[in-house]
């Protein structure tokens, strides 16, 4: 008789009495006793965090949970107009929509913060002046390969993203400023050496440095930021139950839309 295939996992696992998640008992040690932001980054890293790393991490959550009517909260509020029966289509389509202009930078800065840190020889800066070297290096090789930063730039918030300093401020205190938020706060500071103009640092760009100072994994950081966008999201379809806008919006494209020619598309269109 062939053995019976075994599946183990450190996460969920049910008995007819009990159900243990991360080697707790669920109902004992963990409902009540953990809160959410800190258990999922107990669910993602599989240790529990310390309290300073709960507290930046929930810092990232919050910063991320909403802001405003971005594409992600209109097409969610939209596709609840259209398909009110489907609360999962409306949140799922709203995080569809996490990708490299809204919440997906968040992972994009993680990453391209550590791919720099990693092809540093050595240790990394040990002070301002090396990190505003290492920064500067930087921006000049993306600026010639003709490549934006990720992370740097809003389109609101053009003197300066107010989630970014008190992130910063809230690891610093934490003692969990690290080698990706120093090289992130470093671009900030020379990046105006070689563009010639002064961009913000975005909120997305900030807590992707903050994630990834955690040692989060980094295939896992837009996740993170879906995660707390789903509550904003949720928030988003509480308000379109007690105030709609979903059907104004609509109707504001469906009654103001013009009739034009046909443009036909050719291949030429695609160098365009």
């Amino acid at each position: 008789m062939a053995e019976r295939p075994e599946y183990p996992t450190a996460l969920g696992a049910s008995s007819r009495e009990t159900i243990t998640l991360l080697g707790r008992d669920l109902a004992a040690d963990v409902m009540g006793e953990v809160g959410f932001g800190e258990l999922a980054f107990w669910l993602a890293a599989q240790r529990r965090p310390a309290p300073g790393e709960t507290r930046v991490f929930e810092a990232v959550l919050a910063a991320l949970a909403d802001h405003g009517f971005t594409p992600t909260a209109i097409v969610t509020r939209l596709t609840y107009l259209s398909a009110p029966d489907s609360v999962q289509g409306a949140l799922a389509a709203g995080l569809l929509g996490g990708g490299s202009r809204f919440l997906g930078v968040t992972e994009d800065t993680g990453r391209f913060l550590h791919g720099v840190l990693d092809s540093v020889d050595g240790d990394p800066p040990s002070d301002d002046a090396g990190w505003d070297a290492l920064a500067l290096r930087t921006v000049r090789a993306e600026r010639e390969a003709g490549r934006f930063l990720p992370g740097l730039g809003h389109h609101v918030h053009k003197d300066g993203d107010p989630r970014t300093p008190r992130l910063m401020q809230i690891a610093a205190e934490e003692g969990l400023f690290g080698p990706h938020l120093s090289l992130f706060a470093a671009v900030g500071r020379v990046h105006p050496e070689v563009l010639g103009k002064t961009l913000p640092l975005n909120g997305a760009g900030v807590c992707g440095a903050a994630l990834a100072d955690l040692g989060l994994p980094l295939e896992l950081l837009r996740g993170f930021a879906l995660l707390a966008r789903t509550a904003g999201l949720i928030g988003q379809l509480a308000e379109e139950l007690r105030n709609p806008v979903g059907n104004e919006i609509f109707l504001s494209v469906d009654l103001n839309n013009r009739s034009v020619a046909p443009d036909p598309y050719t291949p030429e269109d695609r160098h365009g």
